[in-house]
């Protein structure tokens, strides 16, 4: 198995490409190893020292580093803790996979639709190429919550993407919307 590795605009995190279907459907983050008790791979992870967040994606997993910690020595564990997963058969997840992130439902007037489908169809998309993911909260008196997943979350750049990018593109789209925040 050969496991590529990315960086990602976020320098404390990497993204591993197992070359294969890491989540059939959706994602899955992981904060700390408190909430890594539902997958093995990420529990794993965590138990390496020196990681501070796991987040599985699609065809891809990405770690976050403490601050104290060092790639060149964190790097060759976590590749081998992939490997090791990935070749042992063991389920990615204990309790089934996680939801696919929610389309617009029935009850979402059409604002919210709106931003759901462009989040879908434009935004998810390319911050999965960077290894993170931006999940909808809510949307309140034209203010946008978001929640940043993966890479995304505590990235130095994650501020200019969500106001000069999402913002502004929600914005062109849907006149209602003043502004975007992340929670």
């Amino acid at each position: 198995m050969f496991i590529e590795t990315e960086t990602t605009p976020n320098p404390a995190t990497l993204k591993f490409l197992p070359g294969r279907a890491v989540m059939a459907g959706g994602t899955a983050n992981f904060i700390d190893a408190d909430a890594a008790t539902r997958s093995p791979l990420a529990q794993r992870l965590f138990e390496l020292g020196g990681v501070s967040g796991v987040f599985f994606g699609a065809d891809f997993v990405t770690v976050t580093k403490a601050e104290e910690a060092s790639w060149p020595q964190l790097k060759p564990l976590i590749l081998g803790a992939i490997m090791e997963h990935f070749t042992s058969g063991r389920p990615l997840l204990l309790h089934g996979e996680a939801p696919v992130p929610e389309a617009a439902a029935e009850e979402d007037g059409e604002v919210v639709s709106q931003i759901k489908e462009l989040l879908e169809t434009r935004v998810r998309p390319a911050v999965a190429q960077d290894g993170g993911d931006i999940i909808f909260e809510a949307y309140a008196d034209g203010v946008v919550y978001l929640q940043m997943h993966g890479s995304c979350s505590g990235c130095p750049s994650s501020t200019a993407t969500l106001k000069a990018g999402i913002e502004n593109m929600l914005r062109h789209y849907i006149p209602e919307v003043v502004e975007v925040r992340a929670v």
